[in-house]
């Protein structure tokens, strides 16, 4: 269960940084002609896009963490051997 709720975060994780950084540098060239003139522009979509940036990669982090937790408890984990007959 640990594996797929790691999954599912890191890959919502990935997909919320991809578009929400995609988005931010579409912003910034679009308004790189405005930004000549006025620089504080810029700051615009760091600070919109770089908020749901941050919960990605929170959420990305998180599900990596969990998934190497999996990973592990799955080495310390040992399968008992039978009982011997004793011949």
């Amino acid at each position: 269960m640990k594996q797929l709720f790691g999954g599912l975060l890191l890959g919502v994780g990935i997909l919320i940084m991809t578009c929400s950084g995609l988005c931010s540098l579409v912003v910034v060239f679009m308004g790189f002609g405005e930004a000549m003139r006025d620089p504080s522009i810029i700051m615009l979509p760091l600070l919109v896009g770089g908020i749901p940036f941050a919960i990605g990669f929170g959420l990305f982090w998180g599900g990596r963490a969990l998934l190497r937790q999996d990973d592990g408890e799955r080495a310390n984990f040992r399968v008992p051997e039978p009982p011997s007959d004793g011949a």
